[in-house]
Formats: structure tokens, sequence, C-alpha cells
């Protein structure tokens, strides 16, 4: 439905090397990123310019931007969050969002992909041996790393790192300058092969949601719109806080349809049950 329609792609770190095979591919789109966009305006990982709305928000805002500036009428935009597993709190997770906007339809298509393979850390360094330590563990130099003072000083910030050489410069200076270094992974896509992957991922997600068509109208995008909790323990059949099921829906015709978990799993383990194991 959209063979040859120009498809902006707001982003200004490479997410459209990733991107754009699989949407000019999938749907015949012709895919650009337009010029002097400027995306950091609406938040950056290093906290530098805070992110005012939740990752939804903000995606929106750089679609509207990105169809201000080219003129289009179908915009994409990429909105990551990192931090801690909501069950598992040392463990970081990458949580990716994706929003395609259909200007002509007024349409929305949402799809986000949530992926522990994630290398988001960051840490004070007291020697140069520590910063050799946390640059290997987190695969440096293919991802990039970043520097500062720590982590809410900004007196002086070098980005984008990607030799050992301006990896040492960088650590030399701010240790020089501020006394303090803290080493943090550079999150933005073009710096960070592993975020790239999950970027992948949800894309993937994206344009199976929009090939899915409503039973009744035919209209893309039927896709979960709800989780549905309440799946009984095997033990004492009580409902948990495992999903039992999805709900489909349409946002042409407001069509909805529950279906069972795919996985049909019928049952949860008792130890994931708040009465059998409190």
């Amino acid at each position: 439905m959209w063979t040859g329609r120009r498809l902006v792609i707001a982003t200004q770190h490479g997410k459209e090397k990733m991107l754009s095979p699989l949407l000019e591919k999938c749907w015949g789109v012709i895919t650009e990123v337009p010029n002097h966009l400027d995306t950091d305006k609406f938040g950056t990982f290093t906290g530098e310019v805070q992110r005012i709305d939740g990752a939804l928000e903000a995606a929106r805002k750089k679609c509207a931007e990105a169809l201000r500036i080219s003129h289009a009428t179908l915009a994409l935009a990429s909105e990551g969050s990192f931090g801690s597993h909501p069950d598992v709190p040392f463990l970081p997770v990458d949580e990716e969002l994706l929003l395609l906007t259909d200007k002509d339809s007024g349409r929305e298509y949402i799809a986000s992909e949530i992926s522990t393979d994630t290398n988001f850390d960051g840490r004070p360094l007291a020697s140069w041996k520590e910063a050799e330590d946390f640059a290997a563990a987190i695969g440096f130099p293919s991802h990039g790393l970043i520097i500062r003072p720590s982590t809410d000083n900004f007196t002086f910030l070098e980005k984008g790192i990607t030799d050992w050489r301006l990896f040492r410069a960088a650590f030399d200076s701010c240790l020089k300058s501020s006394g303090s270094v803290y080493a943090e992974t550079d999150m933005r896509a073009c710096f960070n092969p592993t975020r790239m992957k999950v970027i992948e991922a949800a894309g993937r997600k994206l344009i199976e949601l929009v090939n899915s068509r409503c039973p009744i109208c035919s209209a893309p995008g039927f896709g979960v719109s709800r989780t549905i909790t309440g799946l009984p323990c095997r033990l004492c059949h009580l409902p948990t806080a495992s999903i039992r099921s999805l709900e489909y829906s349409c946002q042409e015709c407001g069509n909805r349809s529950v279906v069972p978990r795919p996985d049909r799993k019928e049952f949860e383990e008792p130890m994931y049950c708040v009465h059998c194991n409190p």
C-alpha cells in the first residue's frame, strides 16, 4: 500500500543503515534521512539534554519534526531506553520502541523489542588499568565510549570514542582538568552495534504488525493492544501475574479479538505464584 512513497527516518545516528534495507524490501518505500534534523534536542543519553517526555511521545516529536522538514507523509522514529530489568535488578536491558506515522491516513504503528543483549554500563575509573579493563568488557573499540568527570558533570564531555589513542587522551585530559574520570558506553546507534541489532529486531516486529490485516475490514496493523494476566498456577490454580492471553485490535473498525498466549502455555510454575511462593 506504500509502494513508491517516501518514508523519512528521523535519525542522526545512522539507524537508517539497518532499517532502510528492511523497509524498502518489504514495503517498496523510498527511505531517506531529512537534512538538518536535530533529534538530540528531544533528549540525549548522556543527560545534557533531558528527555522530558516518555519514549513514545519523544518518538512522536521526532516524526513530526521529520515530516515538517521533509514535507513527506510517512515518518519513522526510534527511541531507546536503558536500565535495569524489572525482575532482575542487576541485569541491564535495552528497550527499543519504533513508531511509524502515516500522515495521509492518520494512523500510527508501534512496535517494541526488549533485550538483555546490551553492553549498557558505566563506572568511575581510578586508573588507566581500570579504564582498559572496562573498555575490554564492553567491546571497545567496535563499541564506542564516553568520558566525563561523573554522571552529572558536563565540564568535560568526550563522546564517540572508538580509538585507543583517543581514549587515553580523553582519560588523561579529563583526569587533569577535573580530578576524576567516569566512563560509559556510547549508546547512540552508530557507536553501538549491539543496540543496532535490537533496533533491527524491533523493525521486523513493526513490519509484521503493519502486514497483519484485520479479519473484519482488512485494515493494516491488526496487532496486540493489551496483555491479559492471570495464567493459573499449576499447583493451586489461582491466577498469577503471568500473561494468560493477548488482545488484538484494529485502529480502523475497532474489532477486538482475545487469543491464548502464542506458546499455548496453560499453567505457571508455583515458583512464580505469590500464593505458593510469597
